[in-house]
Order: C-alpha cells, then sequence, then structure tokens
C-alpha cells in the first residue's frame, strides 16, 4: 500500500484516524496496541507473508536487548544483517560467483526497519536509551507505518520517550496534514510526471534508440527531480502522518540542490541515513580523529556500504565509489569551498546528477552509455523529437520542479496570511485527489531499496 494510493487515502488512513480518536477509548495502550495492528496490516497488505519474518525479527530483538551484553549485541546484529543479505543481496552474490539465482523475492522496507532495529540494539547497548519492556511499543516502534517500508530511519532513543508520552492536539494533528499534503504534492504533481522524460530517455537508450544529447540531459535532470521529490515527498509525508498521531520525527532531507560541495550534499540529502552511518559505521571505526590513510580508508568503507545498501547491482557500489572519490576529493585535496559560489554550486550539481544516471541505469554498460550520449562522445543525433515533445509537455512540471528545488515553499509562507495558506493546501490536496482517481505512475523509488 502507497500513500498516493486511492485505498490509503479513502480508506485505511480515515479508518485509523476515526478508530484511533474515536471518543470512548483514549488510554495510551489502546491507541498503540492499534497502531501497531493498523501498521501490520498495512504491511500485510503487500507483503502477507513477510510480515511474519518482520516479527519474529523483532521477537528477537526485543529478547536479547532485555539484558543487553557485548555478545547479545552481536547476535543480534547477525541475525539482523545476515536476514538482510540473504533477502537482498543472495540472489546478486550467487549470480556473481557463478551459481543460479535462488529466486528469493525482496520484502519492502527491509533495509529500513533493519537498520531501526540495528540502532535500537546498539542504542541500549551504549545506555541511550532504556530496553523496551513491552514487546508490543518495541514491535510498534519498528513497524509504525509512516515510516516501515520507506523511512525515514528512525532511532529509537529519540522518540523512547513518545511511545507512551505524546501528547496529541490539534496543531500537530494541522501541521502534520498540511505537511502529509505537501509531501503528497512533490509526489504526485512533480515526481510522476518528471518520470515521464526520465523514464522515456533511459528506456529509448536501453532499447537501441537514438537518445540525443538534449534529451539525455533532459532525462538526467529529470531524474534528478523525480528522484527528489519522490523520496522528500514520501518522508514529508512520513513525518506528517506521524504528527498526526502524536509522534515528532527529525527531519530527512534540507534542500540538497542548493549545496555548494558534496559534502553539503550528503548533509542535507537524507539525513537519516547518513547520519545513521557516520554513528554506527563512521565513528566507530575511528571517525577523521585517526590520521589521514585512516580517514580515507572509513570513508571508503562507509561509501561502500552505503551504495551497497540501496541495491544489489553493480550500479550502486559505483554509485557509493563515485560519491566516495569527490568526498576524499574534496577533503584532501579540492579547496571547494574557495570556489565562487555559482561555480561550486555548479559543480556539485554536475557530480551529483552524473552520478544519479548511474543510480538509475539497470548496468554499468548502459550508466556509461549514457554519460557518454549526455558528454557528446556517441550518437550523432543532438536534438531529437522526444527532446521537444517531453520539454513541451512537461516543463510545468520541469520548472515547478527546479523552483521547488530551492527554498521557496518558507519564502512563500512567510509572505501569506493564514487564509490564503489554508486555502493553498486545500487547493493542493484537491488537485492531488483528482491525480490519485485519474491513476498513472505512482510507486515510490525507494521501495525498491
Amino acid at each position: 500500500m502507497v500513500f498516493s494510493s486511492s485505498v490509503f487515502l479513502l480508506l485505511f488512513l480515515p479508518i485509523a484516524i476515526a478508530i484511533y480518536y474515536n471518543p470512548i477509548v483514549k488510554a495510551r495502550g489502546f491507541k498503540n496496541v492499534f497502531l501497531l495492528l493498523a501498521s501490520l496490516a498495512f504491511y500485510a497488505w503487500g507483503e502477507p507473508v513477510y510480515v511474519f519474518i518482520m516479527l519474529a525479527t523483532i521477537a528477537m530483538n526485543w529478547a536479547l536487548a532485555l539484558k543487553i551484553n557485548k555478545m547479545r549485541l552481536i547476535m543480534a546484529i547477525v541475525l539482523d544483517i545476515g536476514l538482510l543479505f540473504v533477502y537482498k543481496y543472495l540472489n546478486f552474490v550467487a549470480v556473481n560467483i557463478g551459481l543460479p539465482a535462488p529466486g528469493i523475492v525482496l520484502p519492502i522496507g527491509i533495509s529500513f526497519f533493519t537498520f531501526q532495529m540495528v540502532s535500537y540494539m546498539v542504542d541500549v547497548y551504549r545506555g541511550k536509551a532504556q530496553p523496551q519492556k513491552n514487546i508490543l511499543n518495541c514491535a510498534l516502534y519498528i513497524s509504525f507505518f509512516p515510516q516501515l517500508i520507506a523511512g525515514p530511519i528512525i532511532r529509537y532513543a529519540d522518540i523512547e520517550s513518545q511511545i507512551n508520552g505524546r501528547k496529541e492536539n490539534w496543531d500537530d494533528f494541522s501541521d502534520g496534514l498540511k505537511r502529509f499534503t505537501i509531501g503528497l504534492g512533490k509526489k504526485l504533481l512533480i515526481a510522476n510526471n518528471c518520470a515521464l522524460a526520465a523514464d522515456a530517455a533511459f528506456d529509448t537508450l536501453k532499447n537501441g534508440g537514438d537518445v540525443g544529447m538534449a534529451f539525455a540531459w533532459l532525462g538526467a535532470v529529470a531524474y534528478t527531480l523525480q528522484i527528489y521529490f519522490d523520496f522528500s515527498g514520501y518522508s514529508n509525508m512520513a513525518i506528517g502522518l506521524g504528527r498526526m498521531f502524536g509522534f515528532k520525527f527529525l527531519e530527512n532531507f534540507n534542500y540538497p540542490y542548493i549545496s555548494k560541495s558534496i559534502t553539503e550534499f550528503w548533509r542535507r540529502w537524507h539525513i537519516s541515513l547518513s547520519g545513521w552511518f557516520k554513528d554506527y559505521v563512521y565513528i566507530p571505526l575511528g571517525g577523521s580523529r585517526a590520521g589521514k590513510i585512516r580517514l580515507f580508508l572509513n570513508l571508503f568503507v562507509v561509501w561502500m556500504l552505503t551504495g551497497i545498501w540501496h541495491g544489489a547491482n553493480w550500479t550502486f557500489i559505483a554509485w557509493g565509489f563515485g560519491y566516495f572519490v569527490f568526498l576524499a576529493l574534496e577533503k584532501f585535496i579540492l579547496p571547494v569551498q574557495k570556489f565562487p559560489k555559482f561555480l561550486a554550486h555548479i559543480y556539485a550539481m554536475l557530480v551529483v546528477v552524473f552520478l544519479w544516471v548511474v543510480f538509475r541505469a539497470n548496468s554499468l554498460g548502459e550508466a556509461l552509455d549514457y554519460c557518454s550520449v549526455m558528454l557528446g562522445l556517441s550518437q550523432s543525433n543532438f536534438v531529437s523529437s522526444d527532446f521537444w515533445f517531453y520539454l513541451g509537455s512537461l516543463k510545468l512540471y520541469l520548472l515547478l520542479g527546479v523552483l521547488f528545488s530551492f527554498p521557496v515553499a518558507p519564502w512563500l509562507r512567510s509572505r501569506f496570511n493564514n487564509l490564503i495558506g489554508e486555502i493553498a493546501y486545500i487547493f493542493l490536496f484537491l488537485l492531488c485527489f483528482m491525480s490519485v482517481v485519474k491513476g498513472g505512475y505512482n510507486p515510490f523509488i525507494y521501495f525498491n531499496f
């Protein structure tokens, strides 16, 4: 089930809100148990079998955390990461060593809830959080439906007190609904439309067609916008839904496309993931405190793992390696901070766009072919009819994507009164609702990871 589906918007969410805020039973225990059951139903809608695997791993982590020690921590991490390896990477490893693929299907969201379980165990072991005595509350933390299948990655220490101590109120519910609407608009109105140009350009090359340099750039820029508004839109919806039920999640994006370096980009993009790797991998390895050689190796390990986390394909490994190279260059050689701001921004976005091409491609060969077309090194066709067609039909959505990649929305909100703002939210929701009714392309990119 996706947030931008008619089933979620017209059935699941209204029923969940009605039962959660019913005027008869208001006990915190009831609310938590109901949210747990609703979250399991949400996951079982698309993964009826794997919900039992998730519950089994939750029970295992809960039991081990009750009397945590170093051996129990290692056992939990081995089991959690081992399960992730079997479901996400075993096919890939088997094929690459010449064995037949086992044909294992990837459970939705396993990368996200596995990382949450690992962070729970580590935080309890470090004393940053107390073990959750109630297994149902522990299960709610892992499986809470707003962030279950595509993040953001929520650390137990950040919401430990909220499980039983949160206070719902109208202001939070209203803010959450507005935040959800913004995310819905990002996904349905910008990401889905940008996807049309991106898919057409990449599919043309994949099928042996003549993309042309201009259309290749349009497709790459469209995908750059698509993945940002798709994923940040989902994060907005998740944060908004959490707020509607009294939970306050940390931000996951902070206008990454205004960055003037790759280092800054990763402070702004998928903040919960980069923060997870920093706290649970980079710093335990020694971070930047153990000399330049150790720093170089630590960066390599973190970015190889970041690439692998995103998927079982050489393209993701190459994507992670690409970021390692540019981050290492910025730390040791490239004085980006001395560049003129405009040139620094151009540099950062060129790196990001080309690496998104690698991320989007189905193979390294396809990625190299696409990049060579963008650089004018192959194919004689500069401007194709497809370029003019997709630019003409999608120019409004592409323009909105570029515009709202910058902090325009806060600027607009500060200059309009509350009434105009409320009308704008209603209008945006109606546009989104009409888009849902109309149907079309709607999957979330990060469901694959």
